[in-house]
């Protein structure tokens, strides 16, 4: 049986072998990193899944800064390789949206692969004005609006706003196209 819960502390080292094996070792420099970087995730939306108490998934979310609008960058969510395709990265998802709904977040933008991610209702259209702090792949940037209007007329580059974690460096804050 697969249990989903708020993540803690002892979930941390096997949560980070798991992206590890998922993601790779290039998974730190991606362009969300930057925005996670000496970053702690929104309050009550990061979550373990986890199996006879082994972790076998995790997924994050985490404040941005969308264009002077308040939004959640979600990320990454990883599956144990042995499960993939059971639907545990589908049940991550649907709570991880469901939490963030019910704490009054308005929207949520992630990069990703938008086949596996519309399901959900992400859109690379609400997302048509916004960039990431970095390179990404225009089509894998996506938004879901929580509340109808959310990212309407929203335009810049995401800035993180998500509280510091003080045991890790904070990135250099992005910069704004002029």
């Amino acid at each position: 049986m697969i249990t989903i819960r708020d993540e803690i502390a002892a979930d941390v080292p096997a949560r980070e072998a798991l992206l590890d094996r998922c993601l790779g070792e290039r998974r730190t420099a991606k362009s969300s990193e930057r925005l996670r970087e000496g970053r702690l995730p929104a309050e009550g939306l990061a979550l373990t899944a986890e199996r006879d108490g082994v972790v076998v998934a995790t997924v994050r979310l985490w404040h941005v800064d969308a264009g002077g609008r308040s939004a959640l960058l979600l990320g990454p969510l990883a599956v144990s390789p042995d499960l993939q395709g059971e639907g545990i990265g589908r049940a991550m998802m649907r709570e991880a949206i469901w939490r963030a709904a019910c704490r009054g977040h308005g929207a949520v933008l992630l990069v990703g692969d938008a086949a596996y991610y519309e399901r959900f209702g992400f859109s690379g259209d609400l997302t048509r004005d916004l960039a990431m702090p970095g390179p990404v792949e225009r089509e894998r940037f996506l938004g879901l609006e929580l509340r109808d209007g959310a990212l309407s007329g929203v335009a810049g580059v995401l800035v993180a706003t998500g509280r510091p974690d003080h045991a890790a460096p904070l990135a250099e804050p992005a910069r704004r196209a002029a």
